[in-house]
């Protein structure tokens, strides 16, 4: 290679300014080791310290002309695009919805509907009889016009029902019988049916509705839960990748060591301090680290992608095309952990428990409704009407039948008829009780069987749940206090391993120690610094997950789960929705 070259340029100039004239053939050279080991530092400097800090971070590389754009990202702000664009909590944002118009469909049973009827009918029917109002071989004409309104409403408490209505009907007729021609006859009435047992304090709408509203309080339960898993996905997944970075950055300093040893091996080949079979030892080093760094950076690039996963909103959404760079990095400040008050916190919080609560109430209600369906039917009905009549009456009528005559009439019309609505001149009532009681066992009495088994199932496995949660959470803070001193132990290896390195690097300079150990040495120290970064990730990661387990996750991102209510009868437009203000992370 061209810096292979350089360097070997530099040191024969080097050995040729420090040894003056060539010297005969049967003379010694005598090379201290120090000028050794000056000579490899002027080498060093001449070609490779620019790759070398660069490995070692100090100075970042600049991205070349027509490069994937960079995007800086905090946990906070990879939180808040998780929340804004994450397609997983897009869909369960949508689940509330279904059920508001589920209940507006429930509630609109008990609102008013208004019915209305407008005819016109006309019939001609043959004499028959005297008494008909026309000679024998004529027929008599009937025109009856009809306009109708009425109400009716089921009340949303007591079961009971409510109709009204006015029936309008205006007949005129060629029958000499008549006493009013045309004639108005309207009709009102109200009616109010009231169930006593059966149907009183529950019916199956009611209980429909408190079902939905329990299903829909469980399903925005649900979207809780989806923001808190992906809440803790997106944390998990945001230091895997920072620890891929790390790795990369652990794997190119190991790699700029083992080349930095291969040279300093070649120039002591050419100066004639060590055989050239010992400089294959630290190339084969140089070339595993190469290797060791393609693999990271390959783990670097598939982390980085199911970041992006979790926050974005598509392959069209910008951060897609961008590479992103997490400015955060892992702290290592152990705190201690209350185990009892962890489990206590998870008790009162935990979405699955609180789903489970809400599939007993649901029971709870169904039970309810089928004990009520076990009463007798016993529904009380009670009706007042008001008739009308007006139109133009016939006055001194003489004869009857066919022969009746009138001389004279007394105007009337619609007005007239109402006039005796509102006079109660003609009112009727009735008041009824119907009861009806099922002989033997109904469908009923084993339906409730069924939901006194499903009550029993539902009480056991919250149960279940609460030592599940108890389980879990007490493993959680259990694996926190075991990371903290696996985060101490793997400081100390790593800070060991690196003594150790610079040991045997001194004592390969003055000639104590060979390349086998050197290179030993800097494999070592590489495996203590990934064992320092697994350790400090893997303690960040059981402190997401054990605020995980205690559904805390919300209240320490600073998170408000907003819930889609029905308010005065209209269904909320937006579903449960998640805001996050200064949301902080582990």
């Amino acid at each position: 290679m061209k810096f292979q070259h350089v360097t070997r340029a530099a040191a024969a100039a080097a050995v040729v300014l420090s040894l003056g004239a060539p010297s005969p053939a049967s003379a010694q050279v005598v090379v201290t080791e120090a000028r050794i080991q000056e000579l490899i530092r002027a080498a060093a400097q001449r070609a490779g310290v620019d790759a070398t800090a660069r490995a070692a971070g100090d100075q970042p590389a600049t991205p070349a002309s027509g490069a994937q754009p960079t995007v800086a990202l905090t946990l906070d702000e990879a939180v808040k695009l998780a929340l804004d664009r994450n397609l997983d909590i897009a869909v369960q944002r949508l689940n509330p919805q279904t059920f508001d118009f589920s209940l507006a469909g429930l509630q609109a049973t008990f609102r008013p509907t208004l019915t209305s009827t407008l005819s016109q009918q006309s019939n001609t029917n043959p004499s028959t009889q005297t008494i008909s109002g026309a000679a024998a071989g004529t027929g008599i004409e009937t025109q009856t016009t009809a306009w109708n309104g009425g109400l009716a409403q089921n009340l949303p408490w007591g079961g009971g029902s409510l109709t009204v209505s006015l029936n309008n009907n205006r007949q005129s007729t060629t029958a000499l019988t008549a006493l009013f021609n045309p004639v108005f006859s309207p009709n009102w009435a109200a009616q109010y049916t009231q169930p006593l047992l059966r149907n009183f304090r529950v019916d199956n709408t009611r209980q429909q509705l408190i079902v939905t509203r329990l299903n829909q309080q469980t399903s925005e339960i649900q979207l809780q839960a989806a923001i808190i898993n992906t809440i803790s996905n997106v944390r998990n997944a945001y230091w895997d990748y920072v620890f891929a970075l790390q790795s990369v950055e652990v794997a190119e300093r190991s790699l700029a060591l083992a080349e930095q040893l291969v040279k300093d091996n070649q120039t002591r080949v050419e100066i004639g301090t060590m055989a050239p079979i010992d400089v294959v030892q630290a190339q084969a080093q140089a070339a595993t680290q190469r290797q060791n760094l393609a693999q990271v950076n390959g783990t670097r690039r598939t982390a980085e992608l199911a970041l992006k996963r979790l926050i974005v909103s598509g392959t069209q959404d910008p951060n897609w095309r961008v590479a992103i760079d997490p400015v955060e990095r892992p702290e290592f400040a152990p705190q201690p952990i209350d185990i009892e008050a962890a489990v206590r916190r998870a008790l009162d919080t935990r979405t699955d428990l609180q789903q489970a609560r809400k599939s007993l109430e649901v029971n709870d209600v169904t039970m309810k409704f089928l004990r009520n369906q076990l009463l007798p039917q016993a529904d009380v009905s009670a009706r007042y009407g008001l008739i009308g009549q007006g139109g133009t009456q016939f006055t001194d009528c003489t004869g009857s039948g066919i022969n009746r005559v009138c001389a004279g009439t007394i105007p009337g019309g619609y007005g007239q008829a109402l006039n005796t609505i509102f006079g109660q001149s003609y009112p009727t009532w009735n008041v009824a009780l119907n009861v009806s009681y099922p002989i033997g066992t109904s469908a009923q009495e084993a339906a409730i069987a069924r939901a006194r088994v499903q009550l029993n199932q539902v009480d056991a496995q919250m149960r279940q749940i609460e030592l599940q949660i108890a389980t879990d959470v007490t493993n959680a803070a259990t694996q926190v206090q075991n990371n903290v001193e696996r985060v101490e132990a793997a400081q100390a290896a790593r800070e060991f391993a690196q003594r150790q390195l610079e040991a045997e690097q001194s004592k390969f300079e003055v000639g104590m120690s060979t390349n086998y150990f050197v290179v030993q040495a800097q494999r070592d120290l590489a495996t203590a610094q990934n064992n320092e970064l697994q350790a400090v990730l893997a303690y960040r990661k059981s402190l997401v997950e054990l605020e995980r387990l205690q559904q805390t996750t919300l209240q320490s991102a600073n998170i408000t789960v907003v819930s889609s209510n029905i308010a005065g009868g209209n269904t909320g437009a937006a579903a449960a929705a998640a805001t996050a203000t200064g949301a902080g992370g582990r």
